[in-house]
């Protein structure tokens, strides 16, 4: 299977530009599954939830999904990409996976990070993971990257590959995506954004580096700090089923869920 990411500078506010931009770089090479960053469509960085408004858009029925399911029945691929949802006047950092046939499967960010609370909703879907050309992919948005149930859950339920789109400014993330493809068994494909935003008296830089790494936490491709990237790699998906780490040990098969009983335990604030 072929998989890439595009690492994307995106023009705040300027969503038919962006979404041009990205898919006229795609385009460039063929792959099964391309990976696009965390709101990869309007920027990040709103200056309020009255401007995020003017942004948002209705999955599956707004124009960026049918120009992403265009290209992808035009190619025969998939696409991950986040966008900004509106679903009952409520507004979610969301991430979709189109094929084809359409929209293949939707998740809403769960964990928010810093300002993303004044303007998000927290996620209210169970972490999915869809089928596409033999491939069980996975999804999740970048701050879930720091909490490893989200990327154990989606294992658990068949994840060849846990596609990431990501907006980073913290600078080990791509380090712990390492360990989540190592104690998971699975590939991830992290899209990252670079550049700069600026709201109010905030600005924010993007570290860049988007990667891919298997199931061994080799890092197949990976993408400078600075300036786009577009990358396209070729995997084993194979490799995903080998959970054994010796003869003796398993990944899944040697868990004791039993003591982890903390995990799901609610926590005081």
């Amino acid at each position: 299977m072929r998989i890439a990411f595009y690492q994307t500078s995106p023009v705040y506010g300027e969503i038919e530009y962006n979404v041009r931009e990205a898919l006229e770089t795609l385009a460039a090479a063929r792959a099964d599954l391309y990976v696009l960053p965390e709101l990869f469509s309007t920027g990040y960085l709103f200056g309020s939830r009255k401007e995020l408004g003017r942004l948002v858009e209705r999955v599956p029925e707004g124009p960026t999904v049918g120009v992403l399911h265009k290209f992808c029945r035009s190619r025969g691929c998939a696409i991950v990409a986040s966008i900004a949802e509106v679903d009952r006047g409520n507004y979610y950092n969301s991430a979709v996976l189109i094929s084809p046939r359409g929209l293949l499967g939707k998740y809403r960010k769960i964990h928010l990070f810093d300002r993303e609370r004044l303007w998000f909703q927290p996620g209210n879907l169970d972490f999915g993971v869809w089928t596409f050309k033999r491939a069980r992919i996975g999804l999740m948005i970048c701050f879930d990257w720091v909490f490893p149930e989200a990327a154990r859950v989606l294992a658990l339920k068949g994840a060849d590959i846990i596609c990431h789109p990501s907006n980073l400014i913290l600078h080990y993330c791509q380090d712990a995506m390492v360990t989540r493809s190592i104690e998971n068994g699975v590939f991830t494909v992290t899209a990252n954004r670079v550049g700069s935003e600026r709201a109010e008296a905030v600005q924010l830089t993007f570290s860049g580096r988007s990667q891919i790494t298997d199931p061994k936490g080799r890092v197949l491709a990976r993408a400078p700090k600075v300036g786009r990237k577009f990358q396209v790699v070729d995997i084993d998906l194979s490799l995903t089923k080998k959970k054994k780490l010796t003869p003796r040990n398993h990944l899944f098969h040697d868990r004791r869920a039993k003591y982890y009983k903390e995990i799901t335990r609610p926590t005081r604030r």
